[in-house]
C-alpha cells in the first residue's frame, strides 16, 4: 500500500490482526459533498480488499462536526458500507480499540490525520456536473464507477458526459453478466487472477481492474463462464452490483 506520509510502499496488518482504519472527515474545514464521499469510497475499497484477504476490519469516521444531512442515504446508494462509528478526532483512536494501521483522508492531510500508521491520501474532486446545485442525485453507482476510474491519489474531474458513459458501461456489464450466468461456470483465468490481486493488494488500483474487465469482455479465448466468475470476483471490490440483472 502506498504511504503518502513516507512516499513509499508499506505492508498493512497481517490477516491475524484486525485492520483498524480511521477515515477522516471534517477537521477544521467544511464538509465537501463529493470530496468526502470519495474518501469514504476509498475506505470502502480498502475494507473490501482486506476482507478478500481474510482480514477483519474496523472503521471509524473521525470528524469534528456532524456530517451533512443525507450522507447516510448517499453512502447506501453508492454501495459504501458505513463506518462502525462516528467520533471526534480526539475520540477516534479509543473507538477503534487499538493502534491505527491506516488513515484515509483528503489531500492535503489535516492536522488530525495522525502520525502513526499508513496514510492513504485521496485526491480532490472537481465537479462539473452541477450535481450539488441542481439537487439531482442520479445513479450513484455510475458516480461510483466514474470515481473508481481514476487513481485515488489523483484529482478527478466529473463531467456530465463522463457520468453518462459510466452509466452506459455499468448497464452493459450487468446485461453481459446476466447472459454469461446461463453458461457453465469456469474458473477465473490464472493470468487475470494474478493481475487483479496484484492491482488490489499493491495500491487499491481499481483502474487496472477496470481495464482488465474491458479487455476480457470481448476476448474470444475466454469462455463465458470464466468471464462471469471474473466479473463477479472483481465486483466484490468494485461494488457496482454487476449481478443484479441475473434472472430478470
Amino acid at each position: 500500500m502506498w504511504d503518502a506520509r513516507t512516499g513509499s510502499y508499506a505492508v498493512l496488518a497481517s490477516p491475524s490482526v484486525p485492520l483498524r482504519a480511521c477515515v477522516h472527515g471534517h477537521s477544521g474545514r467544511t464538509w465537501s459533498d463529493l470530496a468526502d464521499l470519495r474518501v469514504l469510497l476509498v475506505a470502502d475499497v480498502l475494507t473490501r480488499v482486506a476482507e478478500l484477504q481474510g482480514m477483519e476490519t474496523i472503521t471509524v469516521l473521525a470528524a469534528d462536526s456532524p456530517p451533512p444531512a443525507g450522507l447516510g442515504e448517499d453512502l447506501s446508494a453508492l454501495g459504501i458500507r458505513p463506518p462502525a462509528a462516528l467520533a471526534s478526532h480526539a475520540e477516534a483512536r479509543a473507538m477503534l480499540g487499538g493502534p491505527v494501521q491506516v488513515h484515509v483522508t483528503r489531500l492535503p492531510p489535516g492536522s488530525g490525520d495522525g502520525g502513526d500508521g499508513v496514510l492513504i491520501g485521496v485526491g480532490a474532486v472537481h465537479d462539473l456536473t452541477q450535481r450539488a446545485a441542481s439537487g439531482k442525485r442520479g445513479d450513484l453507482l455510475a458516480l461510483r464507477l466514474a470515481l473508481l476510474s481514476c487513481p485515488y491519489r489523483e484529482p478527478v474531474t466529473l463531467t456530465p458526459a463522463g457520468l453518462d458513459d459510466a452509466a452506459v458501461l455499468a448497464g452493459r456489464w450487468r446485461r453481459r453478466v446476466a447472459e454469461w450466468a446461463a453458461e457453465p461456470s469456469r474458473p477465473v483465468p490464472a493470468d487475470a487472477a494474478s493481475v487483479i490481486r496484484g492491482a488490489f493488494d499493491e495500491d487499491l488500483d481499481t483502474v487496472v481492474a477496470l481495464d482488465l474487465l474491458r479487455g476480457m469482455e470481448s476476448r474470444p479465448d475466454v469462455p463465458a463462464g470464466a468471464k462471469f466468475e471474473t466479473f463477479l470476483f472483481v465486483d466484490r471490490v468494485l461494488g457496482l452490483e454487476l449481478p443484479r440483472e441475473i434472472g430478470r
